[in-house]
């Protein structure tokens, strides 16, 4: 599918209506049935679909609708996951006080966070992504990004020690088959002819960014991060490149997000610092795209990028938590910065990150989303009239 210059696209999640949050939990308490909270979903896709189409956006998503957060959804497809709730992880960590201190810090209501945990040898009881894809198929003409969970999200969030140990004795253990479901599922959607597939990685800047309680991230998860956090970077990358591995120039194009995190709308409480560490090591993952935040001062300098081995940059260029809309002048300014950097080609438009990531504390409003979209289609307009 033929995509313009300077395409626009979104990360993935979308606020869900207070209708899709209730079916949710109709759903989780057997109030209505899968098939019933299906359909709700279902409508709200349509809708997001056409909002992002009217917006002028060029690779659009389902905005992550059927999915309570941007990684529990897993569990639901997955043999032999458990749920865990923040008072059952508790029971599994020792340091329980400074814990329950970063809890302390999320703009996300305590009933709503969840964490997918391994409870035995898993596999795929059924694709991830792969039917979302073709529901979108049937009511879009436009290029389709599906977004999953990168391997080592999926990896220190779902091993918990003293549940997942019988089968798996570390995480390294789980990292295994974590990368046979990723692969499965990457395989299934290269076949259908998605265009694009990215894979989010937000802990990889908690390595590096985290002194205080650096074993602790906002995915309730993700408790088993070895102390050096080169070796831990290290064996993050190298799980992206087991998963790509042979997938590369299929006619999908296949990303990495990285981010500072996205569970709160208080600047503050979030992790910042320059891409400089990671470049390094993002240099030699194997993808075709590095999808990184640079809407505000916390992401450092621009030219962190310089050199990253030829990739194209996904280069975040609004703010999905503040409800300020940028400016098109704004963002062809900062757009002007990378283009020294990258070659046109190469540069694509998208937010920081999701509008929506969990479902019951969106990021922001419909409206505020709609918004910053257009205003970054209208710079991507500009900016291939300046070509």
């Amino acid at each position: 599918m033929t995509i313009p210059m300077f395409p626009t696209t979104v990360i993935g999640s979308w606020p869900r209506s207070n209708e899709v949050k209730k079916a949710m939990r109709d759903k989780r308490i057997g109030r209505i049935t899968e098939e019933e909270f299906q359909v709700i979903a279902d409508q709200a896709i349509i809708k997001i679909l056409k909002l992002q189409e009217e917006a002028g956006i060029d690779i659009v998503s389902d905005g992550e609708q059927r999915r309570d957060n941007f990684i529990s959804f897993v569990a639901e497809h997955l043999n032999n996951v458990q749920m865990l709730s923040v008072s059952e992880l508790l029971e599994f960590v020792e340091d329980k006080a400074s814990f329950e201190e970063i809890l302390g810090t999320l703009d996300v209501p305590a009933f709503s966070m969840s964490n997918p945990a391994a409870a035995g040898k898993i596999s795929r009881k059924k694709p991830l992504a792969l039917n979302d894809y073709f529901f979108m198929k049937k009511y879009t003409d436009k290029a389709i990004k599906v977004a999953l969970p990168g391997p080592y999200l999926l990896t220190r969030a779902m091993w918990v020690e003293g549940l997942s140990m019988d089968a798996y004795p570390t995480k390294e253990d789980l990292a295994v088959d974590i990368v046979q479901v990723l692969r499965e599922e990457l395989e299934d959607l290269i076949g259908a002819g998605v265009e694009f597939v990215q894979f989010d990685e937000p802990v990889l800047t908690e390595l590096v960014f985290t002194q205080k309680n650096a074993n602790r991230t906002f995915m309730c998860g993700a408790l088993t991060a070895k102390a050096d956090a080169e070796e831990e970077i290290a064996f993050a990358l190298d799980l992206i490149n087991q998963v790509t591995e042979g997938m590369l120039g299929k006619g999908t194009r296949i990303g990495v997000h990285v981010c500072r995190g996205n569970w709160s709308t208080q600047e503050e409480v979030l992790l910042r610092g320059p891409y400089y560490p990671l470049i390094p090591y993002l240099s030699k993952v194997h993808v075709d795209q590095l999808i990184l935040e640079f809407a505000t001062p916390r992401a450092g300098e621009i030219d962190a990028i310089h050199d990253f081995g030829g990739k194209e940059i996904g280069f975040g260029i609004v703010n999905p938590r503040t409800e300020a809309v940028e400016t098109v002048d704004n963002i062809v300014e900062r757009v002007q910065e990378v283009r020294k950097f990258i070659s046109d080609d190469k540069i694509f438009l998208n937010p920081d990150c999701g509008f929506g990531t969990f479902a019951q504390r969106p990021m922001n409003s419909d409206e505020i989303a709609v918004k910053k979209l257009k205003v970054m289609a209208a710079a991507a307009k500009k900016l291939r009239e300046m070509v």
